[in-house]
């Protein structure tokens, strides 16, 4: 088990680790897009060995670690949507309003593309999966996804993209939500519809 870190030792190393979560991201794109000369492309390569040495050094002994807070707080680091210190995170920064509705903001480049210069399908699920499974969670109940609908209404560009979600019904132990995404130009590209159940707490 992970001993809790206190929340000034959980801010240190996400400050730590950001910017270089963020230049992996940048890596990712570069290296997709990049036209550098042979002598480049191999000097970059021996430099990411290098990186890659210098960080595999001292690894946490557990392959997926679940760390949390002296306060209870998950540190989703890892989280292929929101993860801090996940590059392949686009990452989503999630707002809640009041009535429950649940928005972001994303841009995604190159290393989301599926048909050229458009998303992934799996992406787009991968995006509305987790901002309607966030209009689900209650303090100290989280969600999981039961089922989920999507419905691609049209090709989804690379680049600006805005995703919300809102809660269509509620029940004590689950969720039904709508969501969708659309284009910088506010229109439609995919819809989705799920259930998310919230576990009954093990006595």
């Amino acid at each position: 088990m992970n001993a809790p870190l206190d929340p000034e030792q959980a801010r240190r190393t996400e400050e730590l680790y950001a910017p270089l979560t963020r230049s992996l991201r940048r890596l990712v794109d570069v290296t997709i897009r990049s036209e550098a000369g042979d002598a480049d492309v191999k000097r970059a390569h021996r430099l990411i060995d290098e990186a890659a040495e210098l960080l595999g050094g001292r690894l946490h002994p557990e392959p997926h670690p679940v760390r949390t807070t002296t306060e209870g707080r998950f540190l989703t680091w890892g989280n292929v949507a929101i993860g801090t210190r996940n590059a392949i995170a686009p990452p989503l920064d999630l707002r809640r309003d009041e009535t429950g509705r649940v928005t972001t903001d994303v841009a995604l480049g190159s290393a989301y593309e599926g048909p050229a210069g458009h998303v992934h399908g799996g992406i787009c699920a991968l995006l509305l999966d987790h901002i309607l499974g966030a209009t689900a969670h209650r303090p100290g109940k989280p969600a999981v996804t039961g089922t989920l609908t999507i419905r691609y209404v049209a090709p989804t560009r690379l680049g600006p993209l805005h995703v919300e979600a809102w809660v269509d019904r509620d029940t004590e132990s689950k969720t039904f939500a709508c969501g969708h995404i659309t284009d910088e130009n506010g229109v439609v590209s995919v819809e989705a519809e799920g259930v998310f159940i919230r576990p009954k707490a093990k006595s």
